[in-house]
């Protein structure tokens, strides 16, 4: 949402012909830019300029790209202000109908403007105008072919000495004698300004130049699929369910750790493609780390179809490249982080969402949509079947296939007959507190002795703890003094390999002091634990083992994060300690332990949500261990033992934690049974966010639908200042979607009126908000 500046926005071409009321007669094309102005701004039509093409126009005093939307048969903006389209992406095919359709739904539902949608959408190099003839070089082939007759003529032009140019024209003369033509790629080889003297030899009629599509993924068809494992009887059906479902078909996989779920994925996929020679397939993944194995697994299993991969991570250029080879249909299948939902698919005939509870699928910046909410909405629009896979679902999605909106596929076993679930036991730290057994670096003796055991057999541990650095904070034991960071509501962690303190909410860093700032206490030192100091101490205690840690910082450069999994997949490492990173997607044939450290953190928190989360985070990396026939075991260290998300996590019972969660959310009239939108404000003053969030508040009152909407009071955030900003929030509910919906595009406009206490604010509008 764009910051609340007191001012509507205005309709027609540009903010100069607000107020115009003489209308313009001639035909003009609706373009999308990236700017809360407006939806769409009008230009004069030309004839080669078509609803989805990808444009260059004139916006105030510079230029801009912009989508072609729709044609209007008049504007209300003056004949004499309209400006035409300055150019045209020429060599891309259109956008389809149904991607627009599919942005104006995002733009609708998450109250963003049309252009806010779809231009963020597209790939960084088509955005940029500057971009595209590099991209057109990748994208295409230019072809230039000497017509009959002319040879003579145009070698008679080529001054004698420009040997070069010679040099090009004997080529096509050549080229043309046996009857091919000549790409521009070699044609620069022979002459640098080969562009050039190509354009005038054609605009002699000497030249005819053509255009090819340039194959952008790479296939192998002599290369033997790799076999695919027997299904067992579950996934055969849940197979068999997906292939042969007609029509707009949601269905939840839920399948314990280790089930197959990805088979089940690729065996649909493969149902789907035979099916249609033209069919496309799109895959979601939570994180862009889970990619790489994916990507090898798919292409093994599919090596003469072609593969795109879709995340942040990538290059602008190849990430347009792979993003090109999906819009014109030459991707097959297409796998991709959430991103990959708003891709250009004209062909696409089946969703696959994986771990779909997880929150990465939620964009918590921009437009701030879900992109497992907008795969299901998809799926409606193409009549296709749409699979959210999950051992954990979310208790929304769970709701809806206890009601039938979704079709429950359950796989109840592991996939490999000799794998078990891991055996889940408890490490009460009070009662190893009472036996005075004292933790090693917060390590407890059972769970060292888990390790020590692991090493003896030559099998693999994982420790878990979702809390990297060294650190969380460093104190003074003489003043009390923490290092807390300067600009925002939190501590800076101590990184102590880098001999710094960073904070993991603005980038803040700084050097370690050597004495404390307050008092001058050369007695300070860190209070908590992160993976580094973590690592540090399994260091001390197995100097025999090979450690490994993956989190953000051992990962920063690119490759690194697969490199590393690939040396636990070797067996290379003996221990792994680990963040979020490693807790879902990976196949660790050979871990048998999974030590989870400190989850008693997250028990405590405003959120609704914070037990589902825990509990599915917990889950999901307990379901690392015992995947190959070695026994698992999974050890829990927490001094609160009776919370129900870990008893039930002890029995691996979802469906007991789910039916409990939701019988106290239906009480409290929470999600899944009621709706919410959540408005936050930021101001350099506190007073300053919430007295706007109260005038906002007010205005909500007035609002036609106001008496069906419950409007909470604005409050602080938890975290009240990130950089030197000072944060507020208000939340809206509503017992139905359509009020809320109809209600919060009436208040939006109505902020407008904020006046004076939206000067220097800036606010955000999230709907179903997945964090309070």
């Amino acid at each position: 949402m764009a910051p609340a500046s007191g001012a509507l926005p205005l309709a027609g071409a540009d903010a100069a012909t607000a107020g115009a009321v003489t209308p313009s007669a001639q035909p003009v094309i609706r373009i999308a830019l990236d700017t809360p102005a407006d939806d769409c701004f009008d230009y004069l039509a030309t004839p080669d300029v078509a609803p989805g093409d990808l444009v260059v126009v004139p916006f105030g005093r510079r230029s801009m790209v912009g989508v072609a939307v729709e044609h209007a048969q008049g504007s209300d903006v003056p004949a004499d202000k309209l400006r035409p389209v300055a150019q045209r992406l020429d060599w891309m095919p259109p956008l389809q109908p149904d991607w627009i359709e599919l942005a104006a739904f995002a733009a609708r539902y998450y109250q963003r403007r049309l252009g806010e949608v779809m231009l963020p959408a597209l790939p960084p190099a088509l955005r940029e105008a500057e971009s595209w003839p590099g991209l057109a070089q990748r994208a295409r082939t230019d072809e230039y072919r000497l017509l009959p007759g002319h040879a003579e003529a145009l070698l008679a032009a080529v001054p004698p000495r420009a040997r070069s140019v010679r040099a090009l024209a004997q080529a096509l003369a050549e080229r043309a004698a046996a009857g091919e033509p000549l790409a521009l790629a070699d044609a620069r080889v022979l002459c640098a300004a080969a562009p050039s003297r190509l354009a005038e030899w054609q605009a002699a009629g000497w030249v005819e130049a053509s255009r090819t599509a340039r194959t952008l993924l790479p296939t192998d068809p002599a290369q033997p699929p790799s076999s695919a494992p027997p299904l067992h009887e579950e996934q055969r059906a849940a197979v068999q369910a997906i292939a042969e479902a007609e029509g707009f078909a949601p269905f939840l996989l839920h399948g314990v750790t280790g089930s197959g779920k990805t088979e089940v994925y690729l065996h649909a996929m493969q149902a789907v493609l035979e099916r249609d020679p033209q069919a496309q397939v799109l895959m979601l993944v939570p994180e862009i780390n889970l990619t790489p194995q994916l990507q090898a697994r798919i292409a093994a299993r599919f090596p003469h179809l072609p593969l795109a991969v879709l995340h942040s991570g990538l290059a602008d250029q190849e990430r347009s490249l792979q993003w090109l080879a999906a819009h014109r249909g030459e991707a097959r299948i297409v796998l991709g982080t959430r991103m990959a939902v708003m891709a250009s698919l004209p062909a696409l005939a089946l969703i696959v969402v994986d771990e779909e509870h997880d929150t990465s699928y939620k964009q918590q910046e921009g437009l701030r949509y879900s992109a497992r909410d907008l795969a299901v909405w998809r799926a409606k629009q193409r009549g296709i079947a749409v699979v959210l896979g999950s051992a954990t679902p979310s208790m929304e999605t769970w709701w809806r296939a206890g009601q039938g909106t979704y079709r429950k596929l359950v796989l109840r076993e592991r996939a490999q007959a000799d794998a078990t679930l891991p055996t889940v036991r408890l490490v009460d730290l009070n009662h190893e507190r009472q036996r005075q057994r004292a933790l090693y670096e917060g390590l407890s003796v059972p769970l060292l002795e888990a390790i020590d055991a692991r090493l003896a057999r030559g099998e693999q541990s994982l420790l878990f703890l979702n809390r990297r650095g060294y650190a969380p904070v460093i104190a003074c034991d003489s003043c009390g003094w923490l290092s807390g960071c300067p600009r925002c509501s939190a501590y800076l962690v101590l990184h102590r390999p880098e001999r710094s303190l960073r904070c993991h909410h603005c980038g803040l860093e700084a050097p370690v002091p050597h004495h404390c700032p307050d008092c001058g206490n050369v007695d300070i030192a860190p209070l908590g634990r992160g993976t580094q100091r973590i690592e540090e101490a399994l260091a001390a205690r197995f100097p025999q083992a090979r450690i490994a840690r993956i989190d953000a910082d051992s990962t920063r450069r690119k490759g690194s994060a697969q490199a590393m999994f690939d040396e636990v997949h070797a067996g290379e490492v003996d221990i792994l300690v680990g963040t979020q990173m490693v807790a879902k997607g990976h196949d660790f044939q050979r871990v048998t332990l999974v030590g989870i450290v400190h989850p008693d953190a997250a028990m405590f928190s405003h959120d609704f949500r914070a037990a589902e989360h825990l509990f599915a985070s917990l889950m999901q990396v307990a379901g690392r261990a015992g995947r190959a026939g070695l026994p698992g075991e999974v050890l829990i260290q927490t001094r609160y033992p009776d919370t129900p998300a870990l008893q039930a996590l002890t029995r691996h019972d979802y469906d007991g934690f789910a039916a409990s969660q939701l019988r106290e959310r239906r009480q409290a009239g929470l999600p899944p049974f009621c709706f919410q939108v959540l408005v936050t404000a930021e101001h350099g003053q506190l007073e300053r966010a919430l007295q706007f969030l109260e005038v906002a508040r007010r205005h909500a009152e007035t609002c036609e639908l106001a008496a069906e909407v419950q409007l909470h009071d604005p409050v602080p955030m938890s975290m009240v200042r990130v950089f030197n900003r000072e944060r507020a929030q208000m939340l809206v509910e509503a017992t139905s979607r359509p009020v809320l919906q109809r209600f919060v595009a009436e208040w939006v406009r109505t902020f407008a009126e904020v006046g004076t206490e939206a000067k220097g604010v800036r606010w955000q509008l999230e709907i179903d908000p997945l964090r309070i």
